[in-house]
C-alpha cells in the first residue's frame, strides 16, 4: 500500500510535498531537498548545506538530525571501488529457500548480511526469495561463497548466479 493511501482517508491522496514518512510527521518540499543533497554527497557539511538550501545552518541542522531521528535517512555510507580493496568479481545470487524453512525469513535474511563479502541482500517477489549483491576476490572466492556457504545451507533449495560486469549507483555521476 502505498504511505500516501496509508495516511489519508479513501480518494484522498496527500500533496507531493506532504507525503509523511512511517513515523508520521510530514515530508515536506525541504525534508525533501536535503535528503537529494545528501544522497548525491553524504560527506556535505552542514553550513554549506543550508547554504545551498538558502536556510539558516541551525534550521538545516535540526532538519537533518529530524530525518535522522524519524528514520528517512538510516545511514551514511562510503561508496566503495571492491577492486581496489582487492574484491575483482561482483555477482547477484538469486536464493529459493526451501518450504519448510520458510518461518523466519527475516531472520535468515540478517545471516545472510553478515556473511563475507554480501553488500546486500534483498527480499524479492517472483521465482526466488533473496537477491544477494556479493563481492570476491575471484572465481573461487565467490565459488566457495555459492557451493561451500549458500549451497550447503539446509535451509537453501537452490541458487543462480549472475555475474556483474559493471555497477553504477543513483548517484553515480
Amino acid at each position: 500500500m502505498p504511505v500516501e493511501d496509508s495516511i489519508n482517508p479513501p480518494g484522498k491522496a496527500a500533496p507531493p510535498n506532504q507525503v509523511r514518512s512511517h513515523a508520521g510527521a510530514p515530508l515536506d518540499s525541504l525534508d525533501r531537498r536535503i535528503v537529494a543533497e545528501l544522497v548525491h554527497d553524504g560527506r556535505l557539511p552542514n553550513n554549506l548545506l543550508a547554504e545551498r538550501l538558502g536556510i539558516a545552518a541551525s534550521t538545516c541542522l535540526t532538519r537533518t538530525r529530524s530525518l535522522i531521528e524519524r528514520g528517512v535517512i538510516r545511514g551514511f555510507r562510503a561508496d566503495v571501488d571492491h577492486a581496489k580493496m582487492g574484491a575483482d568479481l561482483q555477482a547477484l545470487i538469486s536464493v529459493r529457500i526451501r518450504p519448510h524453512a520458510r518461518g523466519d525469513l527475516p531472520e535468515l535474511a540478517r545471516r545472510l548480511s553478515r556473511e563475507p563479502g554480501v553488500q546486500s541482500v534483498y527480499f524479492i517477489t517472483g521465482a526466488f526469495d533473496f537477491l544477494i549483491h556479493v563481492v570476491a576476490a575471484d572465481t573461487e572466492g565467490l565459488r566457495v561463497f555459492v557451493a561451500d556457504r549458500l549451497s550447503a545451507s539446509p535451509e537453501i533449495e537452490t541458487t543462480q548466479t549472475s555475474l556483474v560486469f559493471d555497477h553504477l549507483t543513483g548517484q553515480s555521476s
